[in-house]
């Protein structure tokens, strides 16, 4: 099942081109990592997804349609985004901030329903949450309020995960935790995932294709093991990037 694509998208923004002519494909189950060095675009990539930036010419689908025609209502239900950083708190519990995940769903914004509140408990115990339900969010560590971000979205459960940075904050257990428990989630049923990230490795470990982006709008786009390699990472990064094999797993880290 086709989850999101691109049609001879061309995206810049502030007279900067993100990419030239970008064809792609996301099927359900599927992980796409973007890459490149700071300010190359790929959060606004993202937003462009979202609609909150609108490419220069071509179109992108979400479920077969175009999202710059799709309702927003419609688009809270299937589309989700874990930012950089966490918006500034609410004067609200743990419990409650993650029930916010449900509302795109519910009929009545005024009360939460008893399974609602149950499938919330069960995630913020997956994440390691469950003991804070009960605390303001303005007196969480960075990495909580991460935590807390990545809960509320799985509890939207959108049919697509929009991920930007997702490693911010979180200590490695809870970088691998979080990823592999939305994978899980992406096998489950009919949706996909696109993470910007910094994290070379972390984004070789969980995406099954990669958007490289590099100067001037050009990108190399395809397999993980197509695209990650010493060449064409060298060459986005500008430095020398080195492979190691190691359990069946390849590692990048400058030389």
């Amino acid at each position: 099942m086709n989850i999101l694509s691109f049609e001879s998208v061309t995206i810049t923004i502030n007279d900067q081109s993100v990419c030239q002519n970008l064809n792609l494909a996301l099927d359900s189950q599927q992980v796409l990592g973007i890459l490149g060095r700071n300010g190359v675009g790929k959060s606004t990539l993202l937003y462009t997804i979202m609609g909150f930036h609108h490419p220069d010419s071509g179109s992108i689908s979400l479920l077969g349609s175009n999202i710059r025609k799709s309702p927003r209502s419609e688009l809270a239900r299937k589309l989700g985004i874990l930012f950089q950083e966490s918006a500034n708190a609410m004067p609200a519990t743990v419990l409650e901030t993650a029930l916010l995940g449900r509302h795109p769903h519910s009929d009545n914004l005024l009360w939460d329903k008893p399974e609602d509140i149950e499938l919330t408990r069960e995630i913020l115990q997956q994440l390691g949450l469950d003991d804070l339900e009960d605390r303001q969010v303005n007196s969480l560590s960075g990495g909580e309020k991460q935590r807390l971000s990545i809960a509320l979205l799985m509890n939207q459960a959108p049919q697509l995960y929009l991920l930007d940075e997702p490693s911010n904050h979180l200590d490695i257990d809870y970088q691998i935790k979080s990823l592999t428990l939305i994978r899980d989630k992406l096998r489950a049923g009919d949706a996909a995932m696109v993470m910007a990230s910094h994290d070379i490795n972390l984004t070789a470990r969980f995406c099954d294709r990669i958007l490289l982006l590099g100067e001037d709008g050009q990108f190399v786009c395809g397999p993980t093991s197509d695209v990650l390699n010493e060449e064409t990472l060298s060459q986005a990064y500008r430095c020398q990037i080195r492979a190691v094999e190691l359990d069946s797993r390849r590692y990048f880290f400058p030389a």
